[in-house]
């Protein structure tokens, strides 16, 4: 997959003009960004999910991981360019498809995005919790107060801007590589090949293909940063103007590399680690695999690393989907007819998530559970099938048309939806 990377970025890179032949600061600051956004609460319950299913869906769904990402992500970004100048994911949708077509797709983006930032407020607050209670010994103070201070410390840093968050988040990913890397590499002499005792049992082509459909939803949230494709959109066609669509596939496939490669070592390293009893105790206890690893191992470094790694990860990929949520909101309330001031819709929006994402971090729901029936699906939607829809109907994106990579797209986000028709009848 990183060939098909590399041979991608030679031929962009090929057919650049000159003001695209050099990589800049802004291109790396997007990229790391993209990185940032995927990176968090999806990744860090993923080796629970993948670990589950046995040795050979976990090979799959790893050779699957870069395609999946790199189209998908690549369609959307290809539909937002396809808009005009400065217009966003919800604007671009009117424009092609018209008002109400318009008002009902960004209702549905906003709610591809917004259930994240409910599973993010719960996995902040959890591992928060268990970072009190484990490592430092503190009895944690009640939850309802918890997670309000928690998702208030994390407005106070939106309320800086879209720009300030995108930097925030850049530089956020510098150290957490570079942690990410280090447990990895820790867990090396610890892994016990409990998983692999399941390579010899080739499981039945139909249960094969059961774990694989129940798990692609889970896989897709993990590496989704749609979120914050609209944005990195609008600012790649403003800075590069019809050299948009070569540069932004530039910084996504470098950033979709950069991602797999060291997503798929984690999680490898961690279900090589730990038993498939254990990880299914982790299912049970609603904690990330960072804070059950903390737990787990007595050595006092990676009690205190593990969780302020998930603290990290999870609250910069928050501020990258409250760019989306955020944006889909403001869309849903100027769409109802109502027109408040810039600042006041900013409140407005403000206050919302505020509430929301505190009742629902003090419930406590599964975070598994919201990620199957609601992230994983309901995003497969806006990310995978509504770009191809868009190649296949508007004049603007027919130059895609014809290409391989859009049936296997349109094929994910099926497996994906149906897969949250079945839980959901179960």
């Amino acid at each position: 997959m990183n060939d098909q990377a590399n041979s991608l970025e030679k031929r962009f890179d090929a057919a650049a003009p000159a003001e695209l032949s050099s990589w800049n600061r802004q291109d790396t600051t997007w990229m790391l960004g993209l990185f940032g956004t995927a990176i968090g609460a999806g990744t860090l319950f993923l080796p629970i999910n993948a670990g589950l299913g046995g040795f050979w869906p976990l090979v799959i769904l790893a050779l699957l991981a870069f395609p999946m990402t790199f189209y998908a992500h690549r369609g959307l970004t290809r539909f937002v360019l396809s808009g005009r100048e400065g217009a966003d994911i919800t604007e671009v949708v009117e424009q092609h498809f018209g008002i109400k077509a318009g008002a009902l797709i960004t209702l549905l983006y906003f709610f591809a995005i917004f259930p994240i930032l409910l599973i993010y407020s719960v996995g902040l607050t959890n591992t928060v919790a268990s970072f009190l209670e484990h490592q430092l010994h503190i009895t944690p103070p009640p939850r309802v107060l918890l997670s309000f201070v928690l998702i208030l410390g994390l407005l106070a840093v939106v309320r800086c801007g879209e720009q300030a968050i995108v930097k925030a988040m850049s530089l956020m990913v510098y150290p957490f590589i570079v942690a990410l890397l280090f447990l990895a590499v820790y867990l090396i002499p610890h892994w016990n090949g409990g998983i692999l005792a399941t390579a010899s049992q080739v499981p039945a082509p139909s249960a094969l293909l059961h774990t694989l459909w129940l798990a692609i939803p889970v896989m897709v949230f993990s590496f989704n940063h749609s979120p914050i494709i609209s944005a990195f959109a609008v600012d790649q066609k403003r800075r590069y103007g019809v050299h948009a669509e070569a540069r932004s596939s530039q910084i996504l496939s470098r950033a979709h590399a950069l991602m797999v490669l060291m997503v798929l070592f984690f999680v490898f390293s961690c279900v090589l680690t730990l038993s498939p009893e254990q990880l299914a105790e982790a299912k049970a206890q609603n904690l990330s695999i960072l804070s059950y690893l903390a737990n787990h191992f007595s050595n006092p470094t990676i009690a205190f690393a593990a969780p302020l790694i998930a603290f990290v990860a999870i609250s910069k990929s928050f501020l990258g989907h409250y760019i989306g949520a955020s944006e889909g909101l403001k869309g849903l309330i100027v769409k109802s007819g109502k027109r408040p001031g810039a600042k006041a819709l900013d409140r407005i929006v403000a206050a919302f998530m505020l509430v929301i994402c505190w009742i629902v971090a003090t419930l406590n729901p599964s975070i598994l559970g919201m990620i199957e029936t609601i992230g994983g699906p309901v995003i497969a939607a806006i990310l995978f099938l509504m770009p191809m829809y868009a190649i296949r109907k508007v004049p603007a994106m027919a130059r895609y048309r014809g290409q391989a990579s859009n049936v296997f797209v349109t094929a994910v986000g099926l497996v994906a939806i149906s897969a949250l028709v079945y839980k959901l009848t179960m």
